[in-house]
């Protein structure tokens, strides 16, 4: 007796939803380990996932995400708002607002400064269609200066050295930690308070000893940086808003 196979039609990559006259792209991915259905955005990029199970009905996914089109569109108009890195915008550096001042036609180095008047400025040097890649630059290699200075300060007590430190710009989380001790951190960490970047480096650091989060693992964070809380409450309230410079 022959045997019919039947192949499910491949999903589309995406699809659109429609709420108030507005059309969303939504992308649409199955996951083995996925157990309902679920609808994402990300604060981050602004990507609207879908995901499916990967036995669920495509169009039952489908009506699933029509039917939350006034939950997507609220969950984008609460995405921080973009702020370029030009001439004139004001830009966070270590928790303190700067604003970005192409200083100069002659290219130079690009530097946290003060103005005349006191304000705190980016003073960047060089071509003006390159002021967006300079400010970027200066705020990475800040970034990884601060980063491997409290790294250096919290392994220390640790007695667990970190074997490599690398600057990323993650959407999805703002550090990690490998099993061959790599830490890894988001570069936008610079923008936020001291304490924010410390607390960051100390969490990770933790992980080192701990490739976890049990209480032992926070107990450890908690030791290394005593403002744990404070640090995770400022994330809370503003990391989101940190994916909108640049």
């Amino acid at each position: 007796m022959r045997l019919s196979l039947f192949k499910r039609k491949p999903d589309p990559d995406a699809i659109e939803v429609a709420h108030a006259g507005t059309f969303y792209a939504v992308a649409v991915k199955r996951r083995a380990a996925a157990r309902r259905m679920t609808l994402r955005v990300s604060q981050a990029t602004g990507e609207i996932t879908l995901t499916l199970p990967e036995r669920a009905d495509f169009l039952a996914g489908k009506l699933f995400a029509e039917a939350h089109g006034g939950w997507i569109a609220a969950r984008i108009a609460k995405r921080p708002a973009s702020v370029p890195f030009e001439p004139g915008q004001i830009v966070p550096f270590r928790g303190v607002p700067h604003r970005i001042v192409h200083w100069s036609k002659v290219r130079g180095i690009t530097q946290a400064t003060t103005d005349k008047d006191g304000t705190a400025i980016i003073a960047v040097a060089g071509e003006a269609a390159h002021v967006a890649r300079r400010v970027k630059d200066f705020l990475r290699r800040a970034a990884l200066e601060d980063l491997e200075r409290s790294v250096r300060r919290h392994t220390a007590t640790l007695g667990i050295p970190a074997r490599k430190i690398t600057i990323r710009d993650t959407t999805s989380r703002w550090g990690s930690c490998s099993s061959k001790g790599h830490l890894n951190f988001s570069w936008r960490l610079i923008l936020a308070p001291p304490l924010v970047l410390d607390y960051l480096a100390a969490h990770e650091v933790a992980h080192l000893k701990e490739m976890n989060h049990s209480h032992r693992f926070w107990a450890l964070t908690h030791k290394l940086c005593p403002r744990t809380e404070e640090a995770e409450l400022w994330l809370k309230k503003h990391g989101a808003g940190l994916h909108g410079f640049g």
